[in-house]
């Protein structure tokens, strides 16, 4: 399996998972919620970013 169709689906996801927990340790602990944040976080990126279509190449 290639992954070249997914990279900019997981790459999207991981920003989104880890700017989210960045956020969550501001206070250098991160809680139950902030966890279920940054899974929220991740899993939409994934979702939106693997959803819009890449640019056909010309």
């Amino acid at each position: 399996m290639k992954l070249k169709p997914y990279a900019k689906a997981i790459v999207g996801a991981a920003v989104a998972g880890l700017t989210a927990l960045g956020a969550a340790l501001t206070d250098d602990q991160v809680t139950t919620v902030e966890w279920v944040g940054v899974a929220v976080a991740t899993l939409a990126a994934l979702g939106v970013v693997w959803a819009v279509p890449n640019k056909p190449a010309e």
